[in-house]
């Protein structure tokens, strides 16, 4: 049997990260963890209590409430994948709005959120046979993975790929608003103090520009079963 290894994937937003984590975490047998939907969860709790809004951050307020968020992943046996539960709620349809786009870098860019959810994601990883996707797995979370992607694609692309989900979800909304909001958190999601978006030294940059999803995940796997065996 072959070892178990850890897998981060990181890169910009709608590069379909968790597109290929799952896939991946699905061939190998491994556990999948999306990182996004628990700083997409923090921030769907910080608008409900009115902590974030597109004029104001009430950074001290939201830290004091830390302590009153749980966050769980839920297999969705019929869908065959985790969902994100926020205080024991299924929130995963919640989450995936534009409105939570929104905020979701803004709220990720504060040192005490990405503490605790850091914590939560290294618990998870004790074990190996780990896929995680976010925007600082291989650098900050797990910086000793055997395997770190990097996933890239222009912002136009990334933002056709992104409004087509979100109409295909009956989101009414139009291509320039969606293509503001990828260049918006690129810029937050690179240029934050605290562990900003940036390619760890040792990871494979993989620009998925002109890729279909077959292509993509033929590319990855035949990368990652090289790894597995030098491991």
């Amino acid at each position: 049997m072959s070892k178990k290894i850890i897998i981060a994937i990181d890169g910009f937003s709608s590069t379909g990260k968790s597109t290929i984590a799952k896939q991946l975490a699905k061939q190998l047998g491994y556990a999948y963890v999306d990182t996004g939907a628990m700083y997409r969860a923090v921030t769907f709790f910080a608008m409900q209590h009115n902590y974030v809004s597109a004029d104001f951050l009430k950074e001290k307020e939201l830290i004091e409430n830390l302590k009153n968020i749980s966050l769980k992943f839920k297999y969705n046996e019929k869908l065959k994948f985790s969902e994100m539960y926020l205080n024991d709620k299924n929130i995963e349809k919640e989450i995936r709005t534009m409105e939570v786009s929104r905020m979701v870098s803004k709220v990720a860019a504060i040192s005490a959120v990405r503490r605790k959810l850091v914590e939560q994601q290294q618990e998870m990883g004790k074990d190996k046979g780990l896929v995680m996707d976010g925007r600082d797995i291989g650098t900050v979370v797990f910086p000793d993975a055997e395997l770190k992607l990097f996933m890239t694609a222009s912002a136009e692309k990334r933002a056709t790929r992104r409004y087509k989900e979100l109409l295909d979800k009956g989101d009414k909304v139009s291509f320039e608003e969606v293509l503001q909001n990828v260049q918006q958190r690129d810029h937050i999601d690179s240029t934050r103090k605290d562990s900003p978006l940036i390619q760890a030294e040792d990871a494979i940059e993989f620009d998925n520009s002109d890729m279909g999803l077959k292509e993509q995940f033929e590319r990855i796997l035949n990368i990652t079963e090289r790894y597995i065996a030098k491991a």
